[in-house]
């Protein structure tokens, strides 16, 4: 696996040294099933673990639960889980802004057993990141107004912190934006989601390649938010290659 040295490093950005691309396109037409597929390949060759078939909410529930588990080297029961979930993973009243304040702020709860023990539950070591379980799955479905199902997720110990929604090349990478701005209305932030706790959007058309944040203020969540990747010497990584192998 490479590893790109950091020239420059604060608590805001990461400034790479010189990323030299060792690969070529095969050619100038790829479906978005290929683009998808090669992401993925990518990301599992960078550590992330694939895990297909997990594509509901129950799935992905009870994958954080054997996450945090092994995080924390605890053993919920069923009851002791329920409860968790229900007072402080996946409140019922929360909003995607409390949810980011846990992953941000408060993402070490002091939660009581059920034979009086008390326990921080760690969703992220933060100090150790090397502790947390990154993982990468495809064509998740959930319904909220609407019934929609997202391309690729990078979840961290179970939760969704990332999405990235894929066009072939050649389509207009604004249809994966106007995508994911049509999936935030109808499904995202839909009760007892745990997409509320995506940070990041990632969009690609393959050749043109995208970030920008979760956010709750719509008159800022434009496409003259996205934001492109770039080396050090400002030249721009626009490829979903190049920007996988170093943004991820």
């Amino acid at each position: 696996m490479i590893t790109y040295t950091p020239i420059a490093e604060s608590n805001n950005f990461i400034v790479l040294d010189t990323y030299t691309k060792a690969w070529q396109v095969a050619d100038s037409y790829q479906s978005e099933d290929a683009l998808e597929r090669e992401l993925i390949q990518d990301l599992q060759n960078q550590g992330y673990e694939f895990v297909p078939g997990l594509n509901t909410p129950e799935k992905m529930l009870a994958n954080v639960r054997v996450q945090l588990q092994t995080l924390n080297n605890v053993q919920f029961a069923e009851g002791e889980w329920l409860r968790f979930v229900e007072t402080y993973l996946d409140r019922p009243s929360d909003g995607i802004t409390d949810k980011a304040r846990k992953i941000h702020d408060d993402y070490i709860y002091d939660f009581v057993f059920d034979d009086g023990r008390i326990q921080n539950i760690y969703l992220l070591d933060k100090n150790n990141i090397a502790r947390n379980k990154v993982q990468v799955i495809k064509q998740f479905e959930q319904t909220g107004s609407y019934a929609n199902r997202y391309d690729v997720t990078i979840l961290v110990n179970g939760l969704p912190l990332v999405q990235i929604e894929l066009k072939k090349r050649g389509v207009a990478i604004r249809e994966a934006f106007n995508q994911v701005h049509r999936y935030s209305k109808e499904s995202f932030n839909t009760d007892n989601s745990l997409y509320k706790y995506l940070q990041l959007f990632v969009i690609s058309n393959g050749t043109d390649t995208r970030y920008f944040a979760n956010t709750v203020k719509r008159n800022i969540n434009s496409f003259d938010f996205t934001m492109n990747w770039a080396r050090a010497d400002n030249s721009l990584i626009k490829d979903l290659k190049d920007f996988t192998a170093t943004f991820f």
